[in-house]
């Protein structure tokens, strides 16, 4: 597990990345898909994923739909156009920023 620290200076990209590749995701989809491709490594709460999912929300990064699904309300998230210029931008930022921290450690 890595620190909180780590995961909260990144979750927003991560958000933004897995809605990019996935068009719209719910909550626990989201916390479910990041576990599965982090080998159990990062486990997001649902304390740090909605602020963030408002947060982008009250932006105009992402827009919200509801859906019933097995007689529950189900809120979907998905990138607005601005959400998707800004998910290119801070992925470009992270590999970047991985890249002069790489350098940095590794020397």
């Amino acid at each position: 597990m890595y620190s909180k620290e780590l995961i909260r200076g990144t979750l927003r990209t991560i958000v933004l990345k897995l809605l990019s590749e996935n068009g719209r995701m719910y909550g626990y989809e989201i916390t479910q898909k990041v576990k599965e491709l982090s080998s159990d490594e990062i486990s997001l709460t649902f304390g740090a994923l909605y602020p963030t999912l408002h947060k982008l929300e009250k932006e105009g990064a992402v827009t919200t739909t509801s859906e019933v699904v097995d007689h529950r309300t189900r809120k979907y998230y998905a990138l607005t156009p601005k959400g998707d210029a800004t998910a290119r931008v801070k992925i470009a930022e992270y590999f970047a920023f991985s890249k002069t921290m790489h350098l940095i450690m590794s020397s």
